[in-house]
Parts: C-alpha cells; sequence; structure tokens
C-alpha cells in the first residue's frame, strides 16, 4: 500500500489544520472497512486470546476488517504465535519492525499498509476491553471522525491505578487543554484505544516516537467531531507494562513540539 498516504515524520506545517470536505450521507456498513492495528513487544502471552476475542467480537458486527499485528521483532514467539493464526484466518496480518521501537510508530506502520477507511488502535494486554469496539465503531457509522475508549468521561474509570498514578495521569491529561482544539477537547487524550477516519489524518505527518498518537491527531487532523465512549480499563493478562522514563521524555518532547507548534502558527 502507498506509505505517503501516512507520512510518520514529524514536521508542522501551517497547512495542516485545513478541514477534509464534510462526508455527504451515511455510507453503508457494507462499504466500510476496519484496519485495527495492535503493536507488540513480548506479547507472546496475551496476543493469541486478544485476536480471539477481536475477532469473535467483530464478526458478530458485520463489517469488513482486518487486524494488523505490528510487532517490533518481540523474542518471547510473538510472531510465530500470530503467524499460525494468519494461516487460519487471512484477515489477521503481521508486519513486523526491525531495529525500531515506540507505539506510535508502529501504529503509523500499520496504518501505513492497509487501504481501510476507518483506522483503529487497540493494546495487546486486554487492558482494553475488544468488547466496546461495536460501541466505538457505532459512533464511526453514525458520522463520527474520531471515536475514543475514554477512561475519564463518565461511566469509565481507571481500575487498580495507585494514588500517585491517578494524579501524574490527571496532570498530563490538563496540560492538553490548551493544545486542543476548542469544541472539540477530549477528556481522555491520552488513551491508546480509539478509532478514526482515514481521510482525518492523510497527509498529516506525525510523531513517529512515544506512546501519545491521540493527541497529535487531536491537535493536528483534520477532525471535526469526536465522540468518546467509557470503558474502565482492566488489569494486564499478563507480561510486563511498557511504561518507562522514556516513554515519559517522549511525551514531554511531543507536548514541547506541539505548543512550539502552536506558537509558531500564531505569530504567522
Amino acid at each position: 500500500m502507498p506509505s505517503e498516504l501516512i507520512d510518520a515524520t514529524y514536521m508542522p506545517e501551517a497547512g495542516a489544520e485545513t478541514l477534509a470536505p464534510p462526508i455527504e450521507g451515511t455510507p453503508d456498513l457494507a462499504d466500510l472497512k476496519l484496519a485495527l492495528a495492535i503493536p507488540t513487544l513480548n506479547e507472546g502471552e496475551n496476543i493469541r486470546r486478544v485476536l480471539d476475542r477481536v475477532r469473535s467480537v467483530l464478526d458478530l458486527v458485520g463489517v469488513r476488517y482486518e487486524i494488523l499485528v505490528v510487532d517490533d521483532d518481540s523474542r518471547d514467539g510473538t510472531a510465530e504465535i500470530v503467524t499460525a493464526v494468519t494461516q487460519e484466518d487471512p484477515r489477521v496480518r503481521l508486519l513486523v519492525r526491525k531495529g525500531q521501537r515506540g507505539l506510535s510508530g508502529a501504529i503509523l506502520y500499520g496504518w501505513q499498509h492497509t487501504d481501510a477507511g476507518i483506522l483503529g488502535v487497540m493494546d495487546a494486554d486486554l487492558q482494553h476491553p475488544p468488547e466496546l469496539l461495536p460501541e466505538l465503531l457505532s459512533a464511526i457509522f453514525t458520522g463520527k471522525d474520531l471515536v475514543i475508549g475514554s477512561r475519564y468521561t463518565a461511566g469509565g474509570g481507571l481500575g487498580e491505578w495507585s494514588r500517585v498514578r491517578r494524579l501524574l495521569s490527571a496532570a498530563a491529561v490538563w496540560v492538553t487543554w490548551p493544545l486542543q482544539k476548542a469544541g472539540l477537547r477530549a477528556r481522555d487524550p491520552m488513551s491508546g484505544f480509539f478509532l478514526v477516519r482515514r481521510d482525518c489524518v492523510s497527509r498529516v505527518r506525525f510523531q513517529e516516537s512515544g506512546f501519545k498518537l491521540l493527541l497529535e491527531i487531536l491537535v493536528r487532523a483534520r477532525i471535526r467531531s469526536v465522540e468518546e465512549v467509557p470503558f474502565a480499563f482492566g488489569q494486564r493478562y499478563r507480561g510486563a507494562s511498557k511504561a518507562s522514563f522514556k516513554v515519559a521524555c517522549d511525551y514531554a518532547r511531543l507536548l514541547v513540539r506541539l505548543y512550539a507548534g502552536r506558537l509558531s502558527l500564531r505569530r504567522g
């Protein structure tokens, strides 16, 4: 597929905020195709269960779909497990990145390798419930550009997070408020569980490193409508969390770049 549809290199442009043409009418469900990216790094203990649950849910919805497992060269057999599933079900595809790390880059890599009109992402550790996908798709089907599985909207929750982690997360969300567009602000701009229309993100250059692609989409993509669907953040099924000091540093760099881009647009 043509990789230029979404350029993973970060370079803010003055014209990045130009609105796409409005959607005319309500699309037929049969005409929609979903590409769900599931980034993995040593998720061998989780990935088969995730794929089974996602497929069982999406099969009931009736939408055409493919699942893109984007693996950052795991050493625990993740790729071999996914390969076995691809032989059973061609709607599951494995894409392996060599010598690269970063959740945002993995998502973008997956989206570059599909022609689907609806692009999505969820984690491979079952902290994002696959059973929420029909509700996310329903909002897209009714015309929303971006639909977020949200921990912070009414009805959502953070699960068994410690008080310190809750405070840090709240602070991380708070600093995004001035960056987000008036009337389109999301309560959970840090979520890693969302669907977006392809035409809203095509030809927008995103930062490849880091873990917070949704925030950059909210700030820089051609979004006209946002809906948040509540969910309670679950416990990791198995394996180790990928959160680290580097993740925090990547987030700080992203904030600096987004604020710098916003300031340059105002001065221009």
